[in-house]
């Protein structure tokens, strides 16, 4: 999975030692020194981790302007802010994680570990896989075959033939490409849309 990162600062000892580790970590890496080049590519793009040097002049406004933004509230990069020893506050701008100048690669290793794991975790709960399966819905002693669009870990989108009332709770039944057993799961109606927007997402148990 290809993670990205960007760094703001012109600390270049720092830069030097975080797009190393960031490399070793598979995690890419572009390194800006403006604050107002780094929005322009943020507003364009997204990634995944943003690194900002709180010695920076402006980086102050850019990570309050990251906060207030509500284009980026949806998909805000995890955030880690450095900033000279002694700087107080660090834990107050909004970031997940936080170290002090100069980075030690140790320091560097840990932190940067750490985000990516978050980073993985969140993709996985939020990805959805897009299929085109079979699978049976059972109901209230009914039994119902549909087509199953997407899964994720915390659900599954099925469209059907026509609208359906389903209330309480559904039994799920289906088999993945190349398992030796089917699936089976207890879930509920989350939601639903008219079949041309294809989808009738289950929250699954």
């Amino acid at each position: 999975m290809t993670l990205s990162s960007m760094v703001l600062s012109r600390d270049w000892q720092e830069v030097s030692v975080l797009e190393c580790i960031l490399g070793g970590l598979q995690i890419g890496v572009d390194i800006e020194s403006h604050p107002e080049r780094a929005w322009a590519k943020l507003s364009k793009s997204k990634v995944d981790a943003l690194i900002v040097d709180c010695d920076l002049k402006g980086a102050d406004s850019f990570l309050r302007q990251l906060q207030e933004n509500s284009d980026h509230g949806s998909a805000l990069p995890v955030v880690i802010v450095s900033g000279s020893r002694g700087q107080h506050h660090l834990g107050e701008k909004g970031a997940v994680f936080t170290f002090e100048k100069p980075i030690s690669v140790e320091q560097a290793v840990r932190t940067l570990s750490a985000a990516r794991t978050l980073i993985l975790d969140g993709r996985l709960r939020y990805h959805r896989q897009v299929l085109d399966l079979p699978v049976s819905l059972t109901y209230a002693k009914k039994r119902l075959q549909a087509r199953l669009v997407n899964l994720s870990q915390g659900g599954m989108g099925i469209q059907l033939n026509k609208p359906v009332e389903m209330r309480g709770p559904i039994k799920i039944l289906f088999e993945l490409p190349g398992a030796k057993h089917p699936v089976k799961a207890d879930a509920e109606i989350a939601w639903n849309r008219p079949v041309r927007q294809r989808g009738n997402p289950l929250r699954t148990n």
